[in-house]
C-alpha cells in the first residue's frame, strides 16, 4: 500500500507470485469505500438532502473505517500466499517434522482462507451501504456511487473466488462446511445488492 500506483502495477504483471489476485480485490473493495466516502462528502450539507444528512454520516463513517480495513487486507493477503509457501517449505524427514509441517500447513489455509473470506464480508457491506444511498445522495455522483458499487462487488466476487480456490485444503469438514455455506449465501446476497443497484444507474 505504500507503493506508487506504477510500481504496484509492474510487480503484479511480473512473474513473481505475490501480490497477486488477493491483493487486488481487497484494493477493489477499498477503492469502492474512497468513492462511497467522497459521494457522502459531496452530499453533506446540500440543502435538498438535509433529509438524509445524519444518514449520510453513519455511511461516511461506516465507509471510513472498512476502507481502512480494505487496505490492510491488500497486504495480509501477501502475507497469507507466503505462510502458505514457507509451510510447505519445512522440512519432512522425521515423523515430527511431519506432523509439525502438516499443521503448519493447516493453519495457513485457513489463514489463506479467511483473509478473502474478510475481504468479501466488508465488501458486501460496502454493497448495502451504496445501494441505502441510491436517491438520498447528490445526483450528480451516481454514476460515481455505481462505481463503488462496482468495484465492491467485483471484489467480493474475485474474494469469493479465493476462498473456493483454498478451502478444499481444509481437512476439518465442519469447518469448511461452514465456510462454504457463507460464502453462497453472500454471493446470493451480493448479486441481489447489485442489480438493486444497477437499476439506480444504468
Amino acid at each position: 500500500m505504500e507503493m506508487t500506483v506504477n510500481k504496484f502495477l509492474s510487480i503484479l504483471a511480473s512473474d513473481a507470485p505475490a501480490p497477486g489476485g488477493g491483493s487486488v480485490v481487497a484494493l477493489n473493495g477499498a477503492i469502492g469505500a474512497a468513492l462511497i466516502s467522497m459521494v457522502c462528502r459531496l452530499s453533506i450539507g446540500r440543502k435538498e438532502l438535509d433529509q438524509y444528512e445524519s444518514e449520510l454520516l453513519s455511511v461516511l463513517e461506516k465507509a471510513e473505517k472498512i476502507g481502512t480495513k480494505l487496505s490492510t487486507l491488500v497486504d495480509r493477503d501477501t502475507v497469507a500466499f507466503n505462510h502458505v509457501m514457507d509451510a510447505f517449505k519445512m522440512p519432512k524427514t522425521t515423523g515430527n517434522e511431519k506432523t509439525t509441517r502438516k499443521a503448519a500447513i493447516q493453519d495457513a489455509f485457513r489463514t489463506a482462507t479467511e483473509v478473502p473470506l474478510d475481504v468479501a464480508r466488508h465488501c458486501c457491506t460496502l454493497l448495502e451501504l451504496a445501494v441505502s444511498l441510491s436517491r438520498k445522495s447528490n445526483p450528480n455522483t451516481a454514476s460515481d456511487l455505481g462505481v463503488s458499487a462496482q468495484c465492491s462487488y467485483s471484489g467480493l466476487m474475485g474474494a469469493l473466488m479465493n476462498v473456493n480456490i483454498n478451502i478444499p485444503s481444509v481437512t476439518d469438514e465442519v469447518y469448511t462446511s461452514k465456510i462454504i455455506t457463507e460464502v453462497k449465501d453472500m454471493r446470493k446476497k451480493a448479486d441481489s445488492l447489485k442489480l438493486e443497484m444497477d437499476k439506480g444507474v444504468i
